[in-house]
């Protein structure tokens, strides 16, 4: 308990110390007030139900008609009072959602937390999951059940007194030890019966908890299955992998199912004893106050007000049998949650540790490694003793065999690839853009495709003559039209919107990794030439198997010897 504790804690305090504290601060205060606003009314309409049932005894026409004047005034007072607690609620709610949802998003994309996680041996499973939904659950669980329990308090404290003196004392025989007079029974006999609820209830449903949370993930497993499959849709097509597929989602769908199975299960047990729990609870309050009622010790109002403030006591008491459910399903989110928020730390600590290898951002003008070691992530050693000076506008090839590290010494060289020892000196202030095999286009426009990762400044008049200098001029009137263009194009159409991207930024360093390997050699000559031609200051290292690549590169270095 403690440590499910540190962990709400943990996840909730960054936000009431953020810019965000005082905005906070004050829909918290509103709401608070209006819960108790709320508790205040339920007091008042429990002392009506005295005074309405003794006008229906007493059939007085008049009192009748004067509670039923002040009914209506409580009810608009509950409605209102309801109405703008729950407007307060969620307002509270997507405030800070907004702001937790921007703090995950700045720690898994700072330093490239995202890709490095990926590359660790135990990667957090679906942070898009964890982002997207696992936020809004944990606020909303969190204010919801903090709130629950606050009103379960003042409830609880609010009507404790007037059951106690309503309940009057009973007198329970001993035999040759007397009797024993205790008042405000019914006091004791709602905490008993929630205190024993709660224990079963708590027996019962406890497997719900990691139930829970293998339900998120197995029903993230299968959405990330799907989207996969329609980001891959064509290349399924072509190798007829259908099949296979739909073996894969019912693979998923089964963990899915079964352990769904298991929740239900579960949850019928649990409600078979919490149904039977509140029945009950409605009845008993009665059987217990009607001998004083038969007794004429209470009229009818007083036995109607009695048996309210019980529920409303017993209700106070049984708030953990009643939030079970939310209970299990918050510790579950509450465990995700810092999974994830453990993993980021873990992975930005070893990116700040001081044996972290990094580039040094120097003054000079090229790229520089000195006794390089490169390793895989698992610790196996790929490369070693690599020493390489690129000077600023230099074109270099990097060939060998396949899997011989060319693309993750690209990658050393674009200080991206975390597993290294040596030194790598970069010049300071470099703009940098890699282009890989198969080019990352964003779905919008195409003028953001081409400008990405920077806002789409260019004018149209330079868009489509780079366009067009990259044999994309089919596609210069298409400019703002949004799509998703890594389905639109073919793999060498993506290509040359690499190329074009290029020549629009202008970048100090290109990483090339067979960036023209779904390209004919004659648009792989003209698309270098532009490059030298349009920037002839950048330097350009490249990866790639084709001889046709050398005629393009004053330099080479070959890994396989």
């Amino acid at each position: 308990m403690k440590r499910f504790i540190r962990d709400v804690w943990i996840l909730t305090v960054p936000y009431w110390r953020s810019p965000e504290k005082w905005v906070a601060a004050l829909l918290l205060a509103v709401i608070i007030s209006l819960n108790l606003g709320e508790v205040y009314i339920n007091v008042l309409l429990n002392k009506w139900n005295n005074d309405f049932y003794d006008a229906l005894q007493e059939i007085n026409k008049d009192k009748f008609l004067a509670a039923l004047i002040r009914f209506s005034w409580l009810a608009l007072s509950y409605i209102v009072v309801v109405v703008y607690k729950t407007y307060m609620n969620q307002m509270m709610q997507i405030r800070w959602r907004r702001w937790l949802t921007g703090s995950f998003l700045d720690r898994w994309l700072d330093r490239q937390n995202h890709y490095r996680m990926q590359l660790g041996g135990n990667p957090s499973d679906n942070p898009d999951q964890r982002i997207s939904e696992d936020v809004g659950q944990f606020i909303d669980l969190t204010l919801g059940l903090s709130l629950g329990l606050l009103s379960s308090v003042v409830t609880l404290f609010s009507f404790l007194f007037i059951l106690w003196n309503l309940s009057g004392a009973v007198t329970i025989p001993l035999g040759a030890l007397g009797q024993l007079n205790v008042p405000g029974y019914m006091v004791w006999v709602a905490m008993l019966y929630a205190v024993a609820g709660t224990w079963i209830t708590s027996k019962l449903g406890r497997p719900l908890i990691n139930l829970n949370f293998n339900q998120q993930k197995f029903e993230a497993d299968f959405r990330f299955a799907l989207v996969r499959f329609r980001e891959n849709s064509e290349k399924i097509a072509l190798y007829k992998g259908e099949g296979q597929e739909k073996e894969n989602f019912l693979q998923r769908f089964t963990n899915v199912f079964d352990n769904y199975w298991q929740i239900m299960k579960r949850q019928k047990t649990l409600t078979w004893f919490t149904s039977g729990y509140y029945q009950i609870a409605t009845i008993f309050p009665f059987l217990v106050a009607a001998p004083r009622f038969f007794a004429k010790k209470m009229q009818l109002g007083g036995l109607m007000q009695t048996a309210s403030a019980f529920g409303q006591v017993q209700g106070s008491f049984s708030f953990i049998i009643s939030a079970y459910t939310s209970i299990a399903t918050w510790k579950a989110v509450v465990a995700r949650l810092n999974g994830f928020t453990a993993t980021m730390s873990e992975t930005q600590a070893a990116a700040e540790s001081p044996d972290a290898f990094r580039p040094v951002f120097a003054g000079g003008a090229g790229i520089r490694t000195g006794n390089m070691t490169v390793q895989l992530p698992d610790g196996k050693l790929l490369l070693e003793n690599i020493n390489l000076e690129i000077g600023r506008g230099d074109t270099l090839l990097i060939s060998g065999p396949s899997g011989s590290g060319k693309s993750t010494l690209l990658r050393i060289l674009a200080g991206i690839w975390p597993f290294a020892k040596g030194t790598l000196e970069i010049p300071k202030d470099a703009t940098t853009l890699f282009l890989p095999q198969n080019p990352y286009l964003p779905l919008g426009t195409l003028r953001h495709a081409l400008c990405y990762p920077f806002p789409a400044s260019a004018n149209d008049d330079t868009l489509r003559e780079v366009l067009t200098l990259c044999r994309l001029e089919h596609l210069t009137g298409r400019l703002d039209d949004a799509d998703n263009w890594a389905h639109v194009l073919s793999p060498g159409e993506q290509q040359r919107v690499a190329f074009a991207r290029a020549i629009l930024i202008k970048p100090d360093f290109i990483f090339l990794d067979e960036s023209t390997s779904a390209l004919d050699e004659a648009t792989e000559a003209h698309l270098y030439s532009t490059l030298r031609e349009r920037l002839p200051h950048t330097t350009t290292v490249s990866v790639g198997h084709r001889n046709t690549l050398k005629t393009w590169h004053d330099k080479a270095f070959n890994l396989g010897g």
